[in-house]
């Protein structure tokens, strides 16, 4: 019996170290797995890390290539914007010129004028023919005098008296106290008139 007792108890001491064993062998493959696991978590730790690293590079880059655009743009623009300016004063002056051009003989016409003793009806006639010049002038430029036969137009027209008169239709212009003028569709002064009602 004393046989069978250490038989059993050699049994149950196998099994208690079978147990320590598998208890061991557990804890070491928890061991084992955690070490991997931080390992693993550690590799995807660099690797996330070297992705943004990479991504902030990529970013930092392409935020210079639009700081680098945007002040090339800048540095356009302020280069279109004083050339325009200087465009439109040399257009400005241009036609200033060519404004000029044709008024000047209009006063070398008068000043002879003045200068010459003659009649008074030389002096008229030289009068009248330094008004037509200056008209002629005047179309070359594109002036042109506001038609006041078609009748009143407020567009045109600056009504500064209204009279009756059986002769005229309501809204004729019955007399023109001073011409106006329009170059194109850019009116340069209103026709001073008055109404008839």
């Amino acid at each position: 019996m004393e046989e069978k007792r250490e038989l059993e108890q050699d049994e149950v001491l196998e099994e208690v170290k079978d147990e320590e064993t598998t208890e061991e062998v557990v804890e070491e493959v928890e061991n084992t797995t955690e070490e991997v696991v931080e390992e693993n978590d550690e590799e995807d730790t660099l690797s996330m890390v070297r992705k943004l690293k990479d991504e902030k590079k990529k970013l930092d880059n392409e935020l210079n290539t639009l700081k680098d655009r945007l002040m090339r743009l800048s540095a356009e623009y302020d280069n279109f914007r004083k050339r325009t300016s200087k465009e439109k004063e040399g257009i400005y002056t241009d036609a200033c010129v060519d404004v000029l051009k044709e008024l000047v003989p209009v006063l070398d016409n008068l000043e002879r004028a003045i200068s010459v003793d003659g009649t008074v009806e030389d002096l008229k006639k030289g009068i009248e023919m330094t008004i037509k010049g200056f008209k002629t002038s005047l179309e070359k430029l594109g002036v042109e005098e506001i038609d006041t036969t078609s009748g009143f137009d407020p567009n045109f027209h600056q009504a500064i008296q209204v009279v009756e008169d059986e002769n005229l239709k309501t809204n004729d212009v019955a007399q023109v106290y001073q011409k106006g003028y329009k170059r194109g569709d850019k009116l340069i002064r209103v026709s001073m008139v008055t109404v008839a009602k």
